[in-house]
């Protein structure tokens, strides 16, 4: 590969924060972006899911910290930047990963649920994103997780959904509310994407998988798609390393979609 293609993807010398580290996309991208060479400042409320990514990241002997943070609490995520900049001297990407999802009719969710997903999906994403403006002192790249689900409607899924739509919205202000400090803020919207929060479609009362059912999921939501593809968590972690880099330096205020075709905004 020729040097100038690495040098655009590369993070060498740089500090990433992400969010919804111990599991599915979050997890991916930490190794992702720490195998680009930044050094990956994982957060996640879950302490043992921060140990299971750390130990991925000691297997390949990746410069990676985890930190135990809930994103819907705004001094905590605050603290957590502050914290990073204070001990690492910069911070230059901050990915918005985390996100919860509960599937429940309009007329049957209950409040404390909204309010629920409310709190991490979007204002996790909003105090993140406050984080990051507030140490990012030489520009930077916010990404955050949107969903198909924010565009699209699905039964069962309006709360997720709406929170989603935010995040949308969320990002393009912030793209230009922080566009005159250099800093950069997109989000990737992606498809369905076998993680463990889509789990409980296939779950079984006993906590095992249903392998019959999974496979009978996968193959509805690969129908959705022209190319018949459904997506891992390594396809939407190298879209936030594409954003994350300096290969993307010309965007701001987008929202990529990686979701097989199944919508095309």
């Amino acid at each position: 590969m020729k040097s100038q293609i690495e040098t655009h993807f590369s993070l060498r010398d740089r500090v990433a924060v992400v969010t919804g580290a111990g599991s599915g996309i979050g997890q991916e991208t930490v190794l992702t972006l720490a195998r680009a060479g930044a050094h990956v400042v994982g957060v996640d409320r879950d302490a043992d899911a921060c140990r299971r990514t750390s130990a991925l990241a000691d297997a390949e002997n990746l410069s990676c910290e985890f930190k135990t943070v809930d994103v819907s609490d705004r001094d905590q995520v605050i603290d957590c930047g502050q914290s990073v900049l204070a001990n690492q001297g910069r911070v230059d990407v901050w990915a918005n990963i985390a996100g919860i999802l509960q599937y429940d009719l309009i007329v049957d969710i209950a409040p404390e649920d909204v309010l629920n997903i409310i709190a991490v999906n979007q204002l996790g994403v909003l105090w993140g994103i406050a984080s990051a403006a507030k140490v990012m002192k030489n520009g930077g790249s916010i990404v955050s997780i949107a969903s198909a689900g924010g565009e699209m409607p699905f039964p069962r899924l309006a709360a997720y959904g709406m929170t989603k739509a935010a995040v949308m919205q969320l990002t393009r202000t912030a793209a230009l509310e922080l566009g005159e400090h250099g800093i950069r803020v997109n989000a990737i919207a992606p498809g369905f994407v076998d993680t463990p929060m889509v789990a409980a479609n296939f779950i079984k009362p006993d906590g095992t998988i249903d392998l019959e059912k999974r496979a009978e999921h996968f193959a509805t939501r690969s129908q959705q798609s022209p190319i018949r593809a459904t997506g891992e968590p390594i396809d939407i972690a190298l879209a936030v390393l594409y954003l994350a880099s300096d290969s993307s330096r010309f965007m701001t205020g987008q929202i990529l979609r990686p979701n097989g075709g199944a919508f095309y905004g």
